[in-house]
């Protein structure tokens, strides 16, 4: 019987700059948008916050913001920008362009469940919380296999990126509204997996 060993899978989860949406308090979801002017100088910041962190392969969301964030990052050094459709954002259907203080407002009871339980939350003619959590585990779990023992980055947009490192860490996805607009941000996510 061949014992394995368990391996540790550390995964940089980046939040792309902000868009005019993020800038405004808006629900962008899958709306594909630019970086605003704030975004690229927030990347330029990050950029050298994360200059010392070695990666081989940033992997992006589709949508402009990630990409452009992504391709940023890797600017002048050894790291090459590969887009994974599985790390698209959640399609928030209807709700998309809304200002998240008019759903606080206008939906209240709505507004308390993506707070205490998102992952029950499906938007009116959009992608629920579960749905997107379960496409993008699959992903995941395929990136961080082919990187075997090397530190992986992966940028995707709010509230993706929250659902990325809720996958990976196996804490609960809490407040949706909290992780609705971008700033480029990251987090580490350390887990072992067998």
């Amino acid at each position: 019987m061949m014992l394995r060993m368990p391996v540790l899978s550390r995964v940089l989860v980046i939040r792309p700059g902000a868009t005019k949406f993020d800038d405004e308090q808006r629900i962008k979801g899958s709306l594909d948008m630019p970086m605003s002017d704030q975004g690229r100088a927030q990347v330029d910041l990050l950029a050298a916050e994360l200059a010392d962190i070695r990666v081989k392969t940033i992997f992006a969301a589709p949508c402009e913001s990630a990409r452009e964030t992504a391709e940023r990052l890797a600017k002048g050094r050894d790291v090459r920008v590969k887009v994974i459709d599985a790390f698209k954002n959640i399609d928030h259907g209807l709700w998309h362009g809304k200002l998240l203080e008019e759903m606080r407002r206008n939906q209240p009871r709505v507004y308390r469940t993506g707070q205490e339980s998102p992952d029950d939350l499906c938007p009116p003619g959009g992608e629920s919380i579960r749905d997107a959590r379960a496409r993008v585990v699959k992903a995941i779990r395929k990136v961080v296999k082919k990187s075997r023992e090397e530190m992986v980055a992966v940028v995707a947009p709010e509230p993706m990126a929250s659902i990325i490192r809720s996958a990976l860490s196996g804490e609960p996805l809490v407040n949706l509204w909290q992780a609705e607009t971008d700033s480029a941000t990251w987090d580490l996510v350390e887990s072992e997996s067998r």
